[in-house]
């Protein structure tokens, strides 16, 4: 990623974090009428103990040295999660430009993995890589959300259909909750990959693409594993409801498993079977 574009990322999540941000819930007091919504840049300075000069110039994108220390005082004035913090870090921080991983070759879902994949019969799950291209799923995913196997790799990549297929933007609820869970994901690889130049063309790819995708990204959080309750309307099964568990899979290839779990009571599980049981005649 060139220093371009990772300085404009992270002068976008600084404004986006503090603009999140009310003086009482920093301890600080109101100060009469503000023109900003949430903290003043100079607010944020007070707190990481830093001159407003030199935060003005981090958040506004500007190329300058920073060290661990100070980046660990902004993100306690910004209260970042682990997962933001992580992610400012790999933003800020010189090094990690030239830390270029390579994409892993070869097989992807081991022996161990794919069953897993078998043994969750009544659990949609989607296996992923760090580029969120879908990998591996098992039959209750295909039912539920595509038949991936009618899909190329290259036209596999999650991010991507929840945008362009229309029957996965029916299918959510609130899909715009949805796509957003998976968008905060895939903040957390750009932040750990920055050096892989694919993310920022890919990005921009999106941007030109999908008109809605930009505000969108620009209003995603920051979560590596994000557990929320979904609720869809199949075609088919109708009314669904799930809990999404967002894993990581350790290992080389850096792999992130998602399994819908029926909730309980809501009828979803018996409706799946019913959906994988008409398929399979």
């Amino acid at each position: 990623m060139n220093d371009e574009i990772r300085l404009r990322a992270l002068s976008e999540f600084l404004k986006m974090k503090r603009a999140k941000l009310q003086p009482a819930m920093v301890g600080l007091p109101l100060g009469g009428r503000r023109r900003t919504t949430g903290l003043r840049r100079e607010e944020v300075a007070q707190l990481a103990g830093v001159s407003t000069t030199w935060y003005t110039w981090l958040e506004q994108g500007r190329d300058i040295k920073v060290s661990i220390s100070v980046l660990e005082a902004v993100s306690d004035a910004l209260r970042l999660n682990k997962d933001e913090k992580r992610y400012l870090f790999g933003l800020a921080l010189e090094e990690t430009k030239n830390a270029g991983i390579p994409m892993e070759e070869g097989e992807l879902i081991t022996p161990s993995i794919r069953r897993i994949l078998s043994e969750l019969n009544y659990c949609p799950t989607i296996i992923t890589d760090r580029r969120s291209y879908i990998v591996g799923w098992n039959e209750a995913a295909a039912q539920v959300f595509l038949d991936f196997n009618m899909l190329s790799l290259e036209n596999r990549n999650l991010i991507e259909l929840l945008f362009a297929r229309k029957e996965l933007r029916a299918l959510a609820v609130n899909w715009e909750h949805f796509a957003k869970g998976f968008l905060s994901i895939f903040r957390t690889y750009l932040g750990q990959y920055m050096a892989d130049d694919w993310y920022s063309e890919f990005i921009e790819t999106m941007i030109d693409k999908y008109p809605d995708f930009e505000v969108m990204w620009n209003e995603s959080e920051v979560s590596s594993a994000p557990e929320v309750m979904i609720e869809f309307r199949h075609s088919k099964a109708g009314k669904m409801l799930y809990n999404l568990t967002s894993l990581q899979v350790h290992g080389m290839n850096d792999l992130r498993c998602s399994i819908y779990t029926p909730v309980d009571g809501s009828g979803t599980e018996e409706k799946l079977k019913q959906l994988l049981k008409r398929e399979s005649k």
